[in-house]
């Protein structure tokens, strides 16, 4: 059942408008005839078969005559242009809601002229962008800038730059490669959020373990002591300082935990659908998960990534991590994988010294009664409900009378007042 509707899902996907436009132009491309080529094809076809009922000699004639003109603008459009072309302003990545200034610039190695320079770009950035030529004459350069607005996360490819000419009668085209695609990553946003990590769903407060160590960075307080070379300048506490007349550093604990684990529920079933494959819950779900996990790397926590289908990425700790973690929620689509998947693989393997977040839109009976056997395993988890529907609305109810902290995100909703308090929280 699972597979039929993943081979479902895709027969969709294919039968869009915007996919089957994409495969008309791609096909347009391949065949070197332009629409008006086409035309002239279609009607030399009907002229054909009409020769064919009335017996019609000057109707073969003109049927003939049609194909031959096309063919004929096929041998004589250009087939090579002499041309070397670069782009700036390009960067492998750039975060949700930045615009790119690109400019490029075309450079003739042998005369040409009547051409149209053309970028293809994907819908979601922007219309492609053609600028026509009438003459470049040998070692001259044109230039042409556009902008680019990165308004949804994803894997994009710009281009192939290239340069389109056709025969005088505008039946066919040939197109010369100048710059090859360029592969551009738009992280999702990364807003600042707050978290409170517990290792122990039951303790409220948090006992602190009996031993707390230092931890170099991020957590919570432990204390101060004189600075040493090579201490971060920005954990000299100045007050302190003049008051006892060294140089103090604020050093931090490592606290209750330092695992994190998140959980994004990646089901196709569960959340919105918005057309041409595009779901506004799991983008805010895919959010969620960067502006959390980028927090607790940047804090000093370990942190992994689970969805339906698997690990996302392997643990990650330090600030450094953070490229990794948002390019693998870049590259996330959703799937067909049950949430249950996924909670019962921590169900077996259930590490009790991490703080879990279960990111979702849904959680049904059967994933309330496996969140339930997690629960029992006396891990702490945090479930954020991507409220989108009517349907789904219980979800936080659900979450509650288990015994989780819940915090609801509305659509539209932001993300650091949502997540900066406790919505509802249950209690064992």
């Amino acid at each position: 059942m699972r597979g039929l509707r993943t081979r479902l899902d895709r027969v969709v996907d294919a039968l869009s408008p915007g996919s089957l436009r994409r495969s008309f132009d791609a096909a347009q491309r391949r065949l070197g005839i332009t629409r008006s080529g086409q035309v002239a094809i279609v009607g030399a076809a009907i002229l054909w078969v009409m020769a064919r009922v009335v017996a019609g000699t000057a109707m073969y004639l003109f049927a003939y005559g049609a194909i031959l003109l096309v063919a004929v603008s096929s041998l004589i459009a250009p087939r090579r242009l002499r041309l070397t072309g670069d782009r700036d302003g390009l960067f492998p990545r750039a975060q949700e809601g930045d615009r790119l200034d690109v400019e490029v610039k075309l450079t003739a190695r042998r005369r040409v002229s009547t051409f149209v320079l053309e970028e293809r770009v994907p819908e979601r950035l922007g219309p492609p962008v053609r600028v026509p030529v009438v003459k470049l004459p040998t070692g001259q350069t044109v230039s042409h800038r556009y902008g680019l607005r990165c308004t949804r996360r994803g894997v994009y490819q710009i281009g192939p730059l290239v340069a389109v000419a056709g025969d005088p009668l505008g039946l066919a085209r040939r197109e010369t490669l100048v710059a090859k695609p360029f592969e551009l990553l738009v992280h999702p946003r990364v807003e600042l959020v707050s978290d409170r990590p517990l290792t122990r769903q039951f303790e409220d407060p948090p006992i602190r373990p009996p031993v707390s160590k230092p931890w170099p960075s991020g957590l919570e307080f432990y204390g101060m002591r004189e600075y040493v070379p090579g201490d971060d300048l920005r954990r000299i506490v100045w007050r302190a300082s003049a008051r006892t007349g060294k140089i103090m550093v604020r050093e931090a604990e490592q606290g209750i935990t330092d695992h994190i684990t998140l959980i994004l529920d990646t089901d196709r079933g569960g959340h919105s659908r918005d057309g041409e494959g595009l779901s506004e819950s799991f983008e805010a779900g895919i959010r969620v998960a960067a502006s959390l996990g980028v927090r607790h790397l940047r804090d000093g926590y370990e942190l992994r990534c689970e969805t339906n289908g698997g690990p996302l990425v392997r643990p990650l700790r330090g600030a450094g991590s953070q490229l990794m973690l948002l390019d693998a929620l870049t590259r996330l689509e959703l799937d067909r994988k049950p949430l249950s998947d996924v909670i019962m693989r921590l169900v077996a393997f259930p590490r009790r010294d991490a703080h879990n977040v279960l990111i979702t839109p849904r959680l049904g009976p059967l994933e309330a009664a496996q969140l339930r056997l997690l629960l029992n395993t006396g891990v702490s988890v945090l479930v954020v409900a991507l409220l989108w529907d009517d349907e789904n609305a219980d979800t936080m109810g659900t979450a509650a009378a288990l015994g989780c902290q819940v915090v609801g995100l509305h659509p539209g909703q932001d993300l650091s007042s949502a997540l900066s308090r406790d919505i509802g929280a249950g209690s064992r």
